[in-house]
């Protein structure tokens, strides 16, 4: 969507032009992509602590083990979200790495084969069993305390405390990856940024919230908010397209008036 990429540049503040890249740039990014690995080899390792001993009476023994287990469970989650999400991405690069380093050598790009997963058949073989989620009455599979979490962060911002809402949601994301309520806290997180003045880093925080879920109830509301900031960030051509787009993607959404009246605001032809 090349609406979005004008955004991020004008968030951003960046040139839209790439330079081109040698081959020992090319060989440098393999470089670091097998340190990355090495790292991600070295987590998926243990370090022989297991001691989870715990005195008391029976009762206490069983509270701490199950606060143990929910913090045993958060961070296996974390984990497997982020080896996944570096194999999807990893792999991709290796693809793009090896056609271009054979286009750069005068190799036949067109005898390049499918390029095989990161990690190989065997990380999926070694990887651990996710937890089960909890099931709640509408379906929606949630990890232990991730409603109770983002209610405490959706009340910090409700009350004004935005620093404290800020501090939440961005807590929220780290130990609940991939949740259900990601675009939801990605917008609250941004309100919460907006709240404290920090206008630029709350439109990142709406165009991550419409660009990686695009389908969400809150789509059409987070693309409204980051054309209209960037309207009050100076940047009055990105936010007329910005603004418009709104319209296009989401007819009838109550966001469209929103839009076109802050369109009108800026004078937007």
């Amino acid at each position: 969507m090349r609406f979005i990429l004008v955004v991020v540049l004008a968030l951003a503040g960046a040139p839209s032009f790439a330079q081109d890249q040698t081959l020992a740039d090319i060989r440098q990014q393999l470089t670091m992509l097998a340190v990355e690995i090495q790292k991600l080899k070295r987590e998926l390792s243990t370090t022989g602590v297991q001691d989870v001993t715990v005195q008391g009476s029976v009762l206490d023994r069983l509270d701490a083990l199950e606060v143990e287990m929910q913090r045993l469970t958060a961070k296996t989650e974390q984990l497997e979200f982020r080896i996944g999400r570096v194999v999807k991405d990893g792999t991709n690069r290796i693809g793009d790495l090896e056609f271009r380093l054979v286009e750069l050598e005068g190799g036949d790009v067109s005898q390049l084969g499918e390029t095989s997963t990161l990690g190989g058949a065997d990380l999926a073989a070694v990887a651990p069993e996710a937890p089960q989620p909890v099931q709640v009455p509408d379906g929606t599979q949630l990890a232990v305390g991730e409603k109770r979490d983002f209610d405490a962060a959706l009340s910090s911002l409700e009350a004004g405390r935005f620093a404290q809402a800020a501090d939440a949601f961005r807590a929220f994301r780290q130990a609940y990856p991939g949740s259900p309520f990601e675009p939801q806290a990605l917008m609250g997180l941004g309100k919460a940024l907006d709240g404290q003045g920090d206008t630029r880093s709350a439109a990142r925080a709406w165009l991550d919230s419409y660009s990686g879920y695009p389908q969400s109830p809150v789509a059409a509301e987070a693309l409204f908010r980051v054309g209209e900031a960037l309207g009050r960030l100076d940047k009055p051509r990105e936010a007329c397209v910005t603004l418009g787009e709104v319209a296009v993607r989401f007819p009838g959404d109550p966001f469209v008036t929103e839009a076109e009246a802050a369109r009108t605001a800026l004078g937007c032809s």
